[in-house]
């Protein structure tokens, strides 16, 4: 007689075990935190606000995400811990309760031109698995349709030590790569216009070559080819001879020997190929990418058509489809060709593959394809393709840290990004997130406020609580949560229009349109929907045309809002000139710098696997300069000084007195018309927040002079409060005779228009037409599109 188990009614103790349901973080002094002493509740929705610079990031990735990171990063062996990035601990008095972290942050994918939105997703490594499998003609393994494996061929002898004696045997190597080898796997190829290297009238001495960095004493350029022996360095190139002109061209890689030391001399064809064409565009410096625009044409591929694949890979078909049209497919096509594929061969790939491609659309990204370029996608879609792979993960009881998911995603798209984010805290995940925001900030389970200002004035916890709480709490994001634009009484009336006819880029179906000029215009429309195509891709980058993307700023802990934006330029020309000495000495970087820590401020200790040590250098005090630099002064201030000012105390000092700098004056005013008052002079580019960055990079293009401004997306990283600052700029900009237009999906903006143009009505080839062309009220009253329903629920509210 079986009998039923007994089951225990009472209830159990508490396990000590779940005592550990909070993360304790208290006196963390990261950047500009002020002891912050915080509890964030695990396997909760945490969202982290307040003012751009207030010290989010700060908290979350450069505290909570750092330290799990270091954390983990100490379990492996001293060996393998000598590969890994070193990581110090953050300022912080005590950290209790991390998991482990996983940070999808708004860095761009891979800058390198091979990169692409299958490669760095593997999907395509499973499609080219699948191609290998079931393609016909079968051509060889998966590397046979990778635009990343050239094909080799190999014969020789090699010798076997077997036994006693040596045995020379002859070996045949082969691998068969999907490379294209016309374009090497980039599926474009350059025309390099020469005029733009060089002045052919000047000899290599008189200084002939225009190429950016090129200076005619430079040792690794100009000396190598004025000394190398192949070209008379004194005669005009235009009286090259054929031979010199072949060699000064297109030379083989030779060494040579110049002032005793062994150079390789090269044509400058293939260098400037490999100086500048093996990098992205996007990833270049300013003045470089111009360069590269003037002297160089790229054009698709005419061997492989652009698709970075030999013939071969091209020839396999599954069905009618080869590798190449599956990448080049919509994704959302493509997810529904492989559900269509009944092969019970490789059934759990396509199961794999299919979840992968599925990942895609339900993140809103479905419009892509997967030969897109990942360097062309944007801050957002870089952060939204990252969290594909954690979006079926099993993993629970880990902390997800996001930067700003809503970035670049219209009102219509955050609520499927909100629920995203709720789905992975449903798993038991704790989910941190940086966000601006009032639909995301909504659905937090907590919320946490830094501020009450940015940078010195920031770096404390304002308010910490529900959602409600925050509403009444008086904080500044508490004051603009429920902010609502009313639309425009009156509207400016265009001076001329931007005239676009036929513009196919990307997915445009042929739009004709006209943006007007001499007021505010906003282009919006779903992500995907062709925005960006439209401004990028049809406006002429002329004359005139000034355009500010969301390409990230590069620069080292050397660089700050001084030599990012040209401001240390006059300031070291009027110490100098009052002082009557050369203004290098007022550069950290060149002979002014401080022997020992050579213009760093701190002597930076390698600790091998471990965290290197940085601590302020004795001799300068951390303030960078040789102590003899330090006794010229302007108006009473030495150099370090003044960079240790504000932007408005900077603005005040060189607006009038001894210290009157009418250069330095006018890049300081743009400097706080962006909000950026608060900045030191000197603090360095790596400690700004995204916000900040954009807005100093705003700041710095508004100094060129063009008619036209050409704006993506302003209000990424911009708090509520902020908004209201940057539409006050918009509105100086367009009153002092500019015409601005914006790519744009912020409500207060689109309010704020003088003219909107709709693009739609979906994503990818679903989108790509105009659905609305008038002012702002008008597409409320007509709500016929996505957007007026969106604009008219956030003004009427």
């Amino acid at each position: 007689m079986s009998m039923a188990p007994r089951k225990d009614t009472r209830s159990p103790a508490p396990h000590v075990a779940d005592s550990h349901d909070l993360i304790r973080v208290h006196g963390a002094r990261v950047n500009n935190l002020k002891d912050v002493s915080v509890e964030i509740p695990k396997r909760r929705l945490t969202v982290l606000t307040g003012v751009s610079g207030s010290g989010k990031s700060s908290l979350v990735f450069g505290t909570i995400a750092a330290e799990s990171q270091r954390l983990i990063n100490e379990t492996y062996s001293a060996f393998v811990q000598g590969f890994m990035p070193t990581l110090a601990r953050p300022e912080v008095d005590v950290l209790e309760g991390l998991t482990t972290a996983i940070i999808v942050d708004q860095q761009r994918l891979g800058a390198d031109p091979r990169s692409t939105v299958g490669t760095a997703t593997d999907a395509n490594a499973m499609l080219r698995i699948l191609f290998s499998r079931l393609g016909q003609p079968h051509i060889g393994s998966p590397n046979a349709f990778s635009f990343n494996v050239a094909s080799v061929r190999a014969t020789g002898s090699i010798t076997v030590e077997r036994g006693t004696g040596n045995k020379a045997v002859k070996q045949t190597f082969t691998r068969t790569g999907g490379m294209c080898t016309r374009c090497e796997g980039r599926g474009t190829v350059s025309d390099i216009d020469l005029t733009q290297l060089y002045d052919d009238s000047k000899s290599i001495a008189e200084g002939a070559f225009t190429i950016p960095g090129w200076k005619s004493d430079s040792w690794w350029t100009v000396r190598t080819y004025a000394e190398s022996g192949f070209l008379d360095p004194d005669k005009p190139i235009r009286e090259y001879t054929k031979k010199e002109m072949r060699d000064f061209l297109y030379g083989e890689p030779t060494k040579v020997k110049v002032e005793g030391v062994n150079l390789t001399y090269e044509g400058l064809i293939p260098k400037i190929q490999k100086s500048f064409l093996s990098k992205d565009r996007e990833a270049m410096q300013p003045h470089i990418r111009a360069f590269v625009d003037r002297a160089v044409t790229f054009t698709a591929c005419p061997d492989c058509e652009g698709t970075r694949l030999s013939e071969a890979a091209r020839s396999s078909l599954i069905g009618k489809i080869n590798i190449a049209d599956a990448c080049a497919m919509q994704i959302s096509d493509l997810a529904e060709w492989v559900r269509g594929l009944d092969e019970p061969s490789v059934a759990p790939l396509l199961a794999v593959l299919g979840q992968t491609l599925d990942s895609f659309v339900e993140i809103g990204l479905g419009y892509l394809s997967l030969d897109r370029p990942s360097g062309t996608l944007s801050g957002g879609e870089a952060q939204r393709v990252k969290m594909i792979r954690h979006l079926g993960s099993s993993l629970t009881d880990t902390t997800y840290v996001f930067d700003e998911p809503t970035t670049g995603l219209h009102p219509h798209d955050i609520q499927r990004m909100n629920d995203l984010l709720l789905r992975l805290r449903d798993k038991g995940n704790t989910v941190l997130v940086v966000e601006h925001k009032p639909e995301t900030i909504s659905i937090a389970d907590h919320v946490i406020d830094l501020g009450p200002g940015a940078g010195s004035a920031g770096g404390a916890v304002c308010f910490e609580g529900t959602v409600e709480g925050l509403r009444d709490s008086g904080t500044v994001t508490g004051r603009h949560f429920d902010d609502r634009a009313a639309l425009k009484e009156t509207v400016r009336k265009a001076t001329g229009a931007l005239e676009i006819r036929g513009a196919t880029a990307h997915n445009l179906r042929g739009v004709d349109v006209d943006i007007p000029l001499g007021v505010l215009a906003v282009i919006t429309g779903v992500a995907g929907s062709g925005k960006s195509s439209l401004v990028h891709g049809s406006i002429p980058a002329g004359e005139g045309v000034i355009s500010i993307d969301q390409s990230a700023i590069r620069g080292s802990r050397r660089s700050n809002p001084a030599t990012y934006t040209g401001l240390l330029d006059p300031i070291r020309k009027a110490f100098a000139k009052v002082n009557g000495v050369k203004p290098a000495l007022f550069s950290a970087n060149s002979e002014g710098a401080c022997p020992t820590c050579n213009g760093a401020g701190v002597i930076y200790t390698d600790l091998a696997m471990m965290a290197g040590v940085a601590t302020p250098c004795e001799e300068c005090e951390g303030k960078r300069f040789q102590a003899a630099v330090l006794d010229y002064h302007l108006g009473g201030r030495d150099i370090s000084e003044v960079l240790a000012m504000s932007v408005t105390e900077a603005e005040e000092f060189f607006g009038a007195g001894e210290a009157r700098t009418p250069a330095a004056h006018r890049i300081l005013g743009r400097l706080a018309d962006v909000g950026l008052g608060y900045l030191s002079l000197g603090q360095p580019l790596t400690t700004l927040s995204g916000g900040e960055r954009q807005r100093l990079k705003l700041a710095t293009h508004m100094a060129e002079k063009g008619g036209i401004y050409v704006l993506d997306e302003p209000t990424t990283g911009l708090h509520l409060a902020d908004v209201e600052q940057l539409l006050g700029l918009l509105d100086r900009l367009v009153d002092s005779g500019k015409s601005v237009i914006v790519v744009e999906h912020h409500q207060a903006v689109m309010a704020h228009a003088d003219w909107i143009i709709d693009l739609g009505p979906g994503a990818g080839h679903d989108g790509g037409r105009i659905v609305f062309e008038g002012t702002p009220a008008d597409l409320v009253a007509a709500r016929a599109t996505l957007t007026g329903e969106h604009l008219a629920a956030y003004v009427s509210t």
